[in-house]
């Protein structure tokens, strides 16, 4: 059995303004433009989180980091 740690947490938060910083923020809505979006929000315990977009057709992650920058090869491991 998997074990689902969000612990009733919803995968994208009601209060994004809140969760991410502005830069992240920023680039979600240019990501947005170009019709990627959010699938989730991973917020680790003691560690920055981090926002999940995919493209279009699914096929390709990316992580927004801090700095505003989407990282395409995340070193996290992400459930399929």
């Amino acid at each position: 059995m998997i074990q689902d740690n969000r612990k009733g947490d919803k995968p994208i938060p009601d209060n994004l303004k809140e969760v991410l910083n502005n830069l992240q923020i920023m680039a979600l809505q240019k990501a947005e433009g170009f019709g990627w979006k959010l699938q989730f929000v991973r917020r680790p315990l003691f560690q920055e989180v981090l926002p999940v977009i995919s493209n279009p057709s699914g096929d390709k992650i990316g992580v927004l980091e801090c700095n505003g920058e989407i990282n395409m090869h995340p070193e996290t491991k992400i459930r399929q």
